[in-house]
């Protein structure tokens, strides 16, 4: 009869456990947070729709839409050796190890121990105590505390997963951003040394006209400081070149001083056509909504974890083991066996347990915030750039229509100089306007290309497969 004790014990409080377990709901029902949303575009045809996250969803190779292939081979770099991804992969794996740790905490704990005293004294003969014993120890998850912490941790491991495409999406438009950086300095490069050749040709005019005594040596002075200007100009272009090659080259993982792009001054710009009826359903793909949703997730269990401090916690215990005088008599020897059971419940803190729920309900609240606030920027951030890709292309169109009336302009107003029509002040505002206009038409297809990677971050990544 006295052995069965323990074995009721045992059973008993197992059967408590289980009847409380199926009464614990200890965290809030949780909801995604609501946000105020439009009912549509208000650029473009497409609808919103409420906010979900679907990082997970397939973006493609968005770069691949500008059909530049330096571009693409430097974007594969990025996710290989760019510092700021690592360091999100490594956090992920963190997350991934910290889900394991507590899932850990469900299961029971076995433990193998051995031990060997001897003692004696004075006349005493020396005696020896040998043990073998194997023990496990179990909590059970009464009240979902543990669940809710295995939750809380997997919850957390998903954000990280979800904050490592974020880091990676903004690593790739940041090297896209500056790839067009560096393009576009070359093309305005090609555009000055042009123009630079043309104001030596003017000043070759000028000097042989001075030379004739048909103009003043004023005309050969302004053309000179409009060259000198044209060449500094040339040079911080140079300079700015130089800059976004050094950023691409940390965001590719290399030491500036072991990367070069070669210059393309004919870089063709090439602006990917944007479909007016982009859903909002590519909006759900932002990793950082995701990521933000799911620490609303995790702070939601945070609430049950901390109500839990209220309830009693239990803990089983048991081991078998063999104890004997001499090695040779240890396993020869009875089973020397233990059950137990112990059940622990706070019953003054002064407030504590109900100030740390609070707390977490605080931060519950926070969490929602951002997530809104995280919504509502998403939404801002894909109106301003379909706005803004609509304004540019008109723009473009202006520019170019600009652009080509000046340089008629220039060649009409230089030649009526070789005439001696006009003075040549005219000349120099002609070519100033003329290599403003071409500035001008670069920047504008520059623009819109950096509009659309910006919409390629707005929408979480490209929008093919629509």
């Amino acid at each position: 009869m006295p052995a069965r004790l323990p074995r009721r014990l045992l059973l008993s409080a197992l059967a408590a456990s289980l009847v409380l377990a199926g009464c614990a709901n200890l965290a809030p029902k949780y909801d995604v947070p609501a946000v105020d949303t439009p009912i549509a575009f208000k650029e473009g045809r497409g609808a919103w729709v409420v906010a979900a996250p679907a990082d997970t969803l397939q973006r493609g190779p968005w770069w691949e839409l500008f059909d530049d292939p330096v571009l693409s081979g430097l974007v594969a770099q990025v996710e290989v050796n760019n510092q700021n991804v690592a360091a999100a992969v490594a956090a992920y794996a963190q997350a991934r190890a910290l889900t394991r740790e507590q899932r850990a905490s469900l299961f029971p704990q076995v433990n193998l121990n051995s031990s060997n005293n001897r003692g004696g004294g004075g006349e005493r003969a020396t005696t020896g105590n040998y043990q073998v014993n194997i023990g496990a120890s179990w909590e059970p998850d009464v009240f979902g505390r543990l669940g809710l912490s295995v939750q809380g941790a997997r919850i957390g491991e998903q954000a990280a997963q979800a904050d490592l495409a974020a880091a990676t999406l903004a690593a790739q438009g940041e090297l896209a951003t500056n790839y067009f950086g560096l393009r576009e300095s070359d093309v305005l490069r090609g555009l000055q040394t042009e123009t630079i050749a043309g104001l030596r040709r003017a000043l070759q005019i000028t000097q042989n006209r001075y030379s004739a005594g048909v103009v003043a040596r004023t005309d050969v002075l302004q053309a000179e400081s409009q060259l000198a200007n044209a060449e500094a100009d040339l040079l911080t272009l140079e300079r700015q070149r130089a800059t976004f090659e050094h950023a691409i080259a940390v965001l590719v993982g290399k030491a500036p001083a072991n990367f070069s792009l070669a210059a393309e001054p004919k870089w063709n710009v090439s602006v990917p056509l944007i479909p007016p009826e982009v859903p909002s359903t590519l909006l759900q793909r932002r990793p950082d909504i995701a990521a933000a949703e799911r620490r609303v997730e995790q702070a939601n269990a945070q609430v049950g974890i901390q109500r839990a401090g209220f309830f009693p916690s239990f803990n089983l215990t048991g081991s078998v083991g063999l104890s004997a005088s001499s090695i040779g008599d240890l396993f020869s020897g009875g089973l020397v066996w233990a059950l137990g059971v112990s059940l622990a419940q706070m019953v003054f803190d002064a407030g504590a347990t109900s100030a740390r729920v609070e707390g977490a309900r605080a931060s519950l609240e926070e969490a929602a915030a951002r997530y809104r606030q995280t919504v509502l920027a998403a939404f801002q951030d894909v109106e301003d750039q379909l706005v803004a890709l609509r304004i540019l292309s008109e723009q473009q169109v202006l520019r170019l229509h600009a652009s080509r009336a000046a340089d008629l302009v220039e060649q009409q107003v230089l030649n009526r100089y070789q005439a001696g029509q006009v003075n040549y002040t005219e000349v120099i505002t002609a070519q100033s306007n003329a290599a403003t206009a071409r500035r001008a038409l670069v920047q504008a297809q520059i623009d819109r290309q950096l509009a659309a990677v910006a919409l390629v971050q707005a929408l979480g990544g490209g929008w093919r497969g629509l």
